[in-house]
């Protein structure tokens, strides 16, 4: 399904008014390149209810392949438009993810932004929690005994998609945002890039110059040789259908 921010969250209002939860990956070039190398990570995408195209170059691969999809949809603004129809319907909202300190953070800003936003908690799980049982199962219970409405998932793919499932299980009606870096840019540790170089698709270029340790590799050598052989088969794709 093409959708746009706003239809997200009208999306999730009408679901939470039937009592129905879900779940939304964001897909970036980075999560689509994982998914087509790995048929479990491609599975995982498809248990998610919303799948929203985070990335430039994933719109316009869709747009080369005949599917009009109108926007691109990051999860760092799902964060704030969803955290908005929350505080609108009276739901709740969990934050879970990142550093020590930064989800309490990102929680205040989103109350000074949406003043009847109501907070059913905030943690930031040890790095390798996810790969101990014991220590996921208390997660899921940390987040279960909130009752949240909403939860933003920050702890990146494919860990927070795997994450979700065990909370889908524990909270059914909730809704899960499994929204990377969202957290901390809510929080105000990194910035968005202009909006000008956002919808030139030169947001990597400002998160590359933010974090080059981290993210050289994964920019360089594996997203942007995906990206132009994504965007060729997409042609190929349109080029075929005509």
């Amino acid at each position: 399904m093409a959708v746009t921010e706003a239809g997200v969250a009208d999306h999730v209002r009408r679901a939470w008014k039937a009592g129905q939860g879900g779940a939304i990956v964001t897909a970036n070039v980075d999560i689509v390149r994982a998914a087509t190398r790995d048929p479990a990570l491609a599975d995982l995408i498809h248990r998610s209810e919303l799948v929203v195209a985070d990335g430039m170059p994933v719109v316009w691969a869709a747009r080369l392949a005949g599917c009009a999809l109108r926007e691109r949809v990051t999860g760092s603004s799902l964060v704030h438009s969803l955290s908005e129809c929350a505080a609108r319907e009276g739901r709740s909202v969990y934050l879970l993810g990142g550093d020590p300190g930064v989800p309490e953070a990102a929680a205040e800003v989103l109350v000074e932004r949406y003043r009847s936003l109501r907070i059913a908690g905030t943690h930031a799980p040890p790095y390798g929690f996810d790969a101990d049982p014991q220590a996921r199962s208390d997660v899921t219970e940390l987040v279960r005994a909130a009752r949240p409405d909403l939860v933003l998932v920050g702890l990146g793919f494919p860990k927070q998609e795997r994450v979700i499932l065990d909370l889908r299980a524990a909270l059914p009606t909730a809704w899960f945002l499994g929204c990377g870096a969202g957290i901390p840019m809510a929080a105000g540790q990194f910035s968005r890039a202009p909006r000008l170089l956002q919808r030139a698709g030169g947001e990597w270029l400002h998160r590359l110059t933010l974090e080059p340790r981290r993210l050289a590799r994964r920019y360089l050598v594996n997203d942007a040789p995906f990206a132009l052989m994504m965007l060729a088969g997409a042609l190929r794709t349109r080029l075929r259908g005509r």
